[in-house]
């Protein structure tokens, strides 16, 4: 069985800053792409960031210059570093990872509970 487990959402001003973290655990061979994703109420689920395994990142235009998607390959962990977040960015975050269990178990992705991000005006 492979886990994700997301961490480091609250509420903040805004103007302020916080770092997502979502770390991936159980049995697994490898991790390919890993991404975050966002779903604000009444509104469709939309990708956020996303990291390859090689480290190339792509960012929805709405964050770019304030959001930054990085991975720690040690750790099965991403993370999401936010910086002059705004009202409009509160939502419920959510991590997936393409994951390749051990066992020759097929690729699939998996999805984390989400954590609530909340910015205040």
């Amino acid at each position: 069985q492979v886990h994700l487990v997301e961490s480091g959402g609250g509420l903040v001003q805004a103007g302020g800053s916080l770092r997502l973290s979502c770390a991936a655990s159980g049995s697994i061979y490898r991790i390919y792409d890993m991404g975050w994703y966002r779903q604000a109420p009444g509104k469709q689920r939309e990708l956020v960031a996303f990291i390859t395994s090689g480290g190339d990142t792509n960012y929805v235009d709405s964050v770019k210059g304030r959001v930054f998607i990085y991975r720690d390959n040690a750790k099965n962990t991403v993370y999401l570093h936010m910086n002059s977040l705004k009202p409009e960015d509160t939502a419920v975050y959510y991590c997936k990872m393409n994951i390749e269990p051990a066992g020759l178990l097929p690729r699939q992705d998996y999805w984390g509970q989400g954590t609530q991000v909340t910015v205040s005006s």
